[in-house]
């Protein structure tokens, strides 16, 4: 995992959501983040929590579907919106 922000949205992804048996650190972060190729095995209810979780952790607000199915492909993808979002 190259950069600290998706580092730290792996590790915010597996607290808030409650995911077992998986190491922040061995999450690529061109992994899907939702549906069965996910390392983290989420679904569309854990995408509403992750939603959450970065609007109260970073104050950025994901809206939309178009917009929310994109950002949440990847932690890569994630990251980059919220760099954006905070610029």
């Amino acid at each position: 995992m190259s950069d600290n922000l998706e580092l730290e949205l792996a590790k915010l992804i597996i607290d808030f959501c409650h995911v077992e048996d998986v190491a922040a650190e061995d999450v690529p972060v061109d992994a899907p983040l939702i549906g069965p190729d996910s390392p983290f095995e989420l679904d569309s209810l854990d995408a509403v929590e992750v939603v959450v979780a970065v609007q109260k952790t970073y104050g950025v607000r994901i809206g939309g579907e178009k917009t929310s199915r994109e950002v949440l492909r990847s932690l890569k993808m994630l990251a980059a919106f919220i760099s954006q979002e905070r610029a």
